[in-house]
């Protein structure tokens, strides 16, 4: 059984751009730039928001932090979004979500410009990779397919079951998957989905990317599945010093054994996440220059 590890999947993602960064910054004056709109006081997004800049801050990267206050107006904040449409110091563009109660994520998300839309949110982008153009993929996702390529684990013909279907992760994961070049075949289970385990049981690769604690037992699984964990839940346990611990949608313990690999948690999927927005950012500041230069 081999541990998919997206600590070092993205350790490689990370060596990589560091160099790409340099280089932009050589040939062109300045870094691959990501601004990052916090809203309000959510201590989730609060940290999630400073992991976001230091990695920004370790890889040569430019950031810009704009906090505002929890009773931002919905036109503040678009005009906040259309100020860095329009910056042209600004490649990438994220507003860190969920939005306070009374702030529509919808429109924020299409008041953003495309070709800045690194978290692959806007229904421009989710339709280009729908339909297979260039453009950005949501993070998550994409990080799956990184660790996928990094230990050349092949999608071609292979029976891929995605139990999930949220717009962040199971929906995009699935049209990946079914692209020209990955052919896998994809099923998509979610709460509605009947004798669930028999399809699970199924899968040559399976995604599980629900948001249920140990939801994944080992009788949903076949022997030599790849199973990858995109869940990272906290369930309380007084014997950590937090008082919790992070558990994936998977048994682990019960479920790795009957793998050929499996993606840990934490460890796996969630350390990618970052790992790709900055991917994604650099793409932005590419495609910005060789625009600026014709």
């Amino acid at each position: 059984m081999q541990i998919l590890s997206g600590k070092e999947v993205a350790q490689n993602v990370y060596d990589t751009l560091t160099d790409e960064a340099k280089h932009f910054l050589e040939n062109y004056g300045y870094a691959p730039t990501l601004a990052v709109v916090l809203v309000g006081e959510d201590p989730a997004s609060q940290s999630y928001v400073a992991g976001k800049k230091k990695a920004c801050l370790s890889l040569g990267f430019g950031h810009k932090d704009y906090h505002l206050p929890s009773d931002t107006s919905q036109q503040q904040l678009l005009d906040l979004i259309h100020q860095l449409n329009e910056d042209s110091s600004v490649h990438g563009i994220l507003v860190q979500m969920p939005l306070p109660e009374g702030l529509n994520p919808e429109e924020v998300i299409r008041s953003i410009a495309v070709e800045k839309d690194v978290d692959g949110f806007h229904p421009q982008s989710v339709g280009n990779l729908l339909i297979g153009n260039p453009g950005f993929v949501s993070c998550t996702p994409k990080g799956v397919m990184e660790i996928l390529d990094y230990y050349h684990i092949e999608t071609a013909g292979k029976h891929a079951v995605i139990v999930g279907r949220s717009n962040i992760v199971g929906k995009p994961m699935a049209s990946l998957l079914i692209q020209k070049g990955r052919d896998a075949t994809v099923t998509i289970c979610h709460s509605r989905t009947k004798d669930l385990p028999s399809i699970t049981s199924q899968a040559d690769i399976l995604i599980a990317a629900m948001g249920r604690p140990h939801f994944i037992t080992s009788d949903m699984v076949k022997d030599g599945v790849v199973v990858i964990d995109v869940g990272i839940n906290r369930i309380e346990d007084a014997s950590c010093k937090r008082g919790y611990r992070l558990v994936g949608d998977v048994d682990y313990e019960h479920v790795a054994p009957r793998c050929n690999a499996i993606t840990p948690v934490p460890g796996g999927v969630g350390v990618m996440t970052i790992a790709m927005l900055m991917k994604n950012t650099m793409q932005a500041a590419k495609q910005f220059a060789s625009k600026e230069v014709k």
